[in-house]
């Protein structure tokens, strides 16, 4: 199942606190960048993010969940509606995300 344009609009809106975010589709669903680093994505209307160490302490009780079948388990964000959780979680993840991969 592909994720709906409606749920990244609600997922945009809630993460509109979080300056530079940026999507890209791909294959029916989102993969998510906060200053140019991808720090999670939409998959079938859900919003995983990596499970960087700070994603951790913050959301210590977040189930791990496959994206899509062979993918690395990423944290489930079961708090969708909490906009200020959100907007703490996102930068606080950016100093553990790899850095944007330069183009041959």
């Amino acid at each position: 199942m592909a994720t709906s344009r409606d749920y990244l609009e609600f997922v945009l809106d809630q993460l509109s606190d979080v300056s530079d975010i940026t999507y890209k589709a791909m294959m029916g669903e989102y993969i998510l960048y906060y200053q140019g680093k991808i720090f999670g994505g939409i998959y079938d209307d859900r919003l995983l993010v990596k499970p960087t160490k700070s994603a951790r302490e913050m959301l210590p009780d977040a189930p791990l969940a496959l994206p899509y079948e062979g993918a690395t388990e990423m944290l489930l964000i079961e708090e969708i509606d909490d906009k200020a959780l959100l907007a703490a979680l996102i930068p606080a993840m950016a100093a553990e995300l790899p850095a944007k991969k330069k183009k041959r």
